[in-house]
């Protein structure tokens, strides 16, 4: 089952088990650029496998926070990080970004295509079951 961005996610978005054993919100978790720490598994397009091939880079841009997917390939999308309880939407695109709760302590985030996998905490209460 598939749940909306609009439902109240709170994501501690690729900042390790440091940040995910410490409680950190969105907003406080740090990715450093670069390093092994910002790779995710994704399937990009017509892929069917996850492979740990796109890289996530939280960056500043204005007043807005936001998390870039690259891929292998130099493509790339953009999520803004908001705190009114969304999580993540897309910040450019007309494909609205669909999040799907994972098992393993991990999100999936759809847009269009592409599939990704990151590290999530789901607040207590969010979906509604």
């Amino acid at each position: 089952m598939f749940m909306r961005t609009s439902d109240a996610l709170v994501l501690l978005l690729l900042s390790g088990a440091a940040a995910a054993c410490s409680g950190e919100t969105a907003s406080d978790a740090e990715l450093p650029s670069g390093s092994e720490d910002s790779r995710i598994a994704c399937a990009l397009g017509n892929e069917t496998e996850f492979t740990e091939q796109c890289d996530a880079e939280r960056v500043q841009n204005g007043d807005r926070r936001e998390l870039v997917m690259r891929h292998p390939d130099g493509g790339f999308r953009r999520f803004e990080i908001v705190s009114d309880g969304r999580g993540l939407v897309a910040a450019d695109g007309a494909e609205e970004a669909v999040v799907t709760p994972l098992a393993d302590g991990r999100i999936q985030l759809t847009v269009g295509e592409d599939r990704y996998r990151i590290p999530a905490t789901i607040k207590p209460g969010a979906g509604g079951g």
